[in-house]
Order: C-alpha cells, then sequence, then structure tokens
C-alpha cells in the first residue's frame, strides 16, 4: 500500500520513522514530497519527489491530484494545504485515493481562526481564557480597560498563527531594553506596545487574554471522525532540560474527547491546554502532528502508525499498547548525513 506525505511540518520525520519501525511486515510504502531535496525526509521515505513552489491553492491541489494519479498513492496524507484538501475529497476518491484529513474542511477553518474558535466553544472542563479581538489601537485600548479590570497579567498573540509565533506577555513596568537584558522571552513592554499600535493604524486581528499562570499540557491523540481513540498527554516542564511528564489526567482526556467528536476529528491531531488555579484551560487544536510526537510514543502507543493502520484496516483491527503514565520523556537531537 502506497501511502503519501507531502511538505509538512518537521514532525513528518518523527511520523515516518515510527511507522517503519512498527511497520516489520513491510505492508506500507511511503513517499514523501518537498521543494527541497536535501530533507532529511528524503533519505527515510521509500520514495522522494520534488514538489513545485509557488502554486496557488487551487493549482496546488491539482498538482496533488495528478500526483496520487501519476505515483499510484493509496492514501494520502496531506500536510501543506491540508484545510482546502479537506474540501476535496471526491476529487482524490475519483482517482482511487482516500485522504485521511485531520477534520471537515469547516472544523480546520473554524480551528485555525482562534477568535472565532474560542466564541464558539463549549467546554465547562477546560473553559477558554477570557479574551477579546482587536484590530487598531483604539480596539486594543477598549479590550484593554475590560479585562485589565479583572486580570492581573495579560498577553497577547495573533487570531491566525503556528508554533506560538506572535505570543507576548504584556509587561507594565519594564521597557523593552529592560525586557531584552533580563532575557524575558515571550514578552513585550506594554509602553512599547501601545507605542507601535499607534503607528500601525489597522492590521491583522489579534487577541488580548488573560494570561494563564500554570502547568501547559500537550495532547497527542488519534481520532476516528470524532472518536477518540488513544490520546497522550504531556505536561512540561518550567525547568530547562527537565524533560516532560506523561500525566494522564482524566479531566484533560475527557474535555480532549469532547473536542474531538465536537470537531470531528481525525487521524493525528494535537489539543494545548494551560492550567489556571489547578484547572485545565483550553489554548488551541492543532490539527496535525506536534513537535512532540515522538516524546508521546515513548510512551506506549505508536500514533503515527496506529492512525494509519486504523485509517486503512479499522481500528478495531489495531492493537493499542497502554500508556504508561508518569513516565519522565525528553528529545534529544541527532546528527544525519544529508544527500
Amino acid at each position: 500500500m502506497r501511502v503519501w506525505f507531502n511538505r509538512s511540518f518537521s514532525s513528518v520525520h518523527t511520523a515516518i520513522d515510527l511507522i517503519r519501525q512498527a511497520d516489520t511486515d513491510g505492508r506500507f510504502t511511503i513517499i514523501h514530497s518537498n521543494p527541497n531535496p536535501a530533507s532529511p525526509v528524503a533519505r527515510l521515505a521509500h520514495e522522494f519527489q520534488r514538489e513545485p513552489t509557488g502554486l496557488a491553492t487551487p493549482d496546488y491541489i491539482g498538482w496533488c491530484v495528478d500526483f496520487c494519479r501519476e505515483h499510484r498513492v493509496d492514501i494520502f496524507v496531506p500536510g501543506r494545504e491540508a484545510t482546502a484538501i479537506a474540501g476535496c475529497h471526491g476529487r482524490f476518491e475519483a482517482i482511487g485515493t482516500r485522504v485521511q484529513s485531520a477534520g471537515p474542511e469547516a472544523a480546520l477553518l473554524l480551528i485555525h481562526d482562534k477568535a472565532r474558535f474560542y466564541a464558539e466553544t463549549d467546554l465547562p472542563g477546560a473553559p477558554v481564557a477570557a479574551f477579546r479581538q482587536f484590530e487598531d489601537a483604539a480596539g486594543f485600548e477598549a479590550a484593554y480597560d475590560a479585562l485589565r479590570r479583572h486580570h492581573a497579567k495579560l498577553c497577547v498573540k495573533p487570531s491566525h498563527s503556528i508554533y506560538g509565533l506572535g505570543f507576548a506577555v504584556l509587561d507594565e513596568e519594564r521597557n523593552s531594553a529592560e525586557i531584552l537584558m533580563a532575557g524575558a522571552e515571550y514578552h513585550v513592554s506594554l509602553a512599547d506596545f501601545r507605542a507601535g499600535l499607534a503607528k500601525l493604524g489597522t492590521f491583522r486581528s489579534m487577541l488580548l487574554m488573560e494570561y494563564l499562570e500554570g502547568r501547559e499540557y500537550s495532547v497527542d491523540c488519534v481520532g476516528d471522525n470524532g472518536r477518540l481513540v488513544t490520546a497522550v498527554v504531556r505536561r512540561k516542564s518550567r525547568q530547562a532540560g527537565a524533560g516532560q511528564r506523561i500525566d494522564q489526567r482524566a479531566d484533560i482526556l475527557e474535555a480532549t474527547a469532547r473536542l474531538c467528536a465536537t470537531h470531528g476529528l481525525n487521524g493525528i491531531f494535537n489539543v494545548q491546554f494551560r492550567e489556571a488555579g489547578g484547572k485545565p484551560r483550553i489554548l488551541e487544536i492543532n490539527p496535525r502532528m506536534s513537535g512532540g510526537i515522538g516524546m508521546a510514543c515513548v510512551s506506549g502507543p505508536n500514533l503515527p502508525y496506529i492512525a494509519l493502520r486504523g485509517f486503512v484496516d479499522g481500528f478495531d483491527k489495531v492493537a493499542i499498547t497502554p500508556v504508561r503514565d508518569g513516565i519522565r520523556v525528553a528529545e534529544v537531537a541527532r546528527a544525519v548525513e544529508l544527500a
């Protein structure tokens, strides 16, 4: 069976490696495509093909359909343009290719728009932090006035973003030079931020939010069209180099299962939570593999292989290793030779 992973996040390397380790019968031929022929994944996949660059979304999807036809792809696991591809399953099915999307297109569009996602999320066991949306300096001041009355610390982030890009805690005491000298990551001076907004006019949609002080949790999951098949909860350490703890908290697993059902999530996805007052609060859903997928799999279940086998054969035919709750995990970088 021929399985294609197109250009994706760096975690695709870990996913393909884990699938090949578990596929002892050699059932799956893994194809990977990327514009960069020196990508480390090129040496790991059974087959590698170069992707074009600069294509508009409709043209790229057309290229993907042609690629599946030419390379006889049975299963397509999209990374690049995954949301748009989720709305085009019929085009792939017509040529005999099944697409493993993380959810329906409408659900993925909602998840990627944090303002809409927060506004529409009803999750009593892990509620959304207090927030306001703003797109100009006046909107920020109104949002700040509303939230600062009730919350001692606030933060900002874009409504559309990945990897936490654009996130910052608003520092009300220090200027930018003091923050830089102190090495305070992910902080921005409130005074400097205000001054900068005044010069911008309007800008992309941003969120002002209650800052959650507690521990952060990352949940790596496998879903079956809205049913949570298995999940591994990683509790992040506040100390650099201390690794992460597998912590299968019942309240977090219950909230994750509810999100999975609400949005019809499928295949591998990730959910982020953070505590406030000892209770979990939802941060976001990542409808893709997380960067920490390898650490999750150290605890027992091989999530990429489970997701692939379950998609192909049905999850009732897949043995799922129990999670070793309470163990500590970490990642170690290793060097490789590039072609």
